[in-house]
């Protein structure tokens, strides 16, 4: 079985980035283009992003994860800490992020250290999830061999008999990441695949350096 997609082209024409635009700090650079594709409505989850990592067994692996907040310290997002990825993260805590709104012609690739959050600002996140949601974070094993979707169905009923009209506290297993970034690349589509690529590097004095990149 073979596809020849090498005729598969598209020319990148919608915008442009350049050194003399770009905000100072990584992070308002991001919070512009997010809310500028937010605003685009091209896009039916903005906050989507891939989360690479180095496993255990040493090969990377890539996932799509919903990120839930932005501040200037970086990203964050919610995850089963005994997961494959929360067992990767508590070995090697250094993970690549990126984001891709074909919409915009854009993505940004972030690569950082990632860490728990206080255990009250999970807290908090947890208590406003849909007690769907809720439920399903505490069900899932998540990573782990089960031996049919029944079986987790049938575990998710049990759960809304034990809980049904009580509060549901968070597990401990389950909580929110805080990606520091290191380092954030801008990419724009351009035409002729001579696209713009702009890198942020974090220095020792903690200020960011601001690089172009060769497409």
């Amino acid at each position: 079985m073979q596809k020849d997609l090498s005729n598969y082209r598209k020319s990148y024409e919608k915008s442009e980035l350049t050194e003399e635009t770009v905000k100072e700090n990584p992070m308002e650079q991001f919070q512009k283009w997010f809310y500028e594709v937010e605003a685009s409505d091209g896009v039916d989850e903005p906050n989507a992003m891939t989360v690479s990592t180095i496993g255990l067994d040493g090969f990377p692996k890539s996932r799509v994860v919903l990120m839930k907040k932005f501040t200037f310290e970086g990203i964050i997002f919610y995850s089963n800490y005994q997961s494959e990825k929360g067992k990767a993260i508590e070995a090697n805590p250094s993970v690549c992020l990126s984001f891709f709104w074909p919409n915009m012609e854009r993505q940004v690739i972030i690569k950082g250290t990632a860490e728990k959050i206080a255990e009250n600002l999970s807290d908090g996140y947890f208590e406003s999830r849909p007690i769907g949601s809720q439920l399903g974070a505490m069900v899932s094993d998540q990573s782990n061999v089960i031996p049919s979707r029944e079986y987790l169905e049938e575990e998710l009923i049990k759960l809304e008999k034990k809980y049904e009209g009580k509060e549901i506290q968070r597990p401990q297993f389950w909580g929110g990441y805080l990606v520091r970034p290191i380092s954030m690349e801008f990419w724009q589509g351009r035409p002729n695949r001579l696209h713009d690529r702009i890198r942020y590097a974090l220095q020792e004095d903690y200020n960011w350096k601001i690089e172009r990149l060769a497409p």
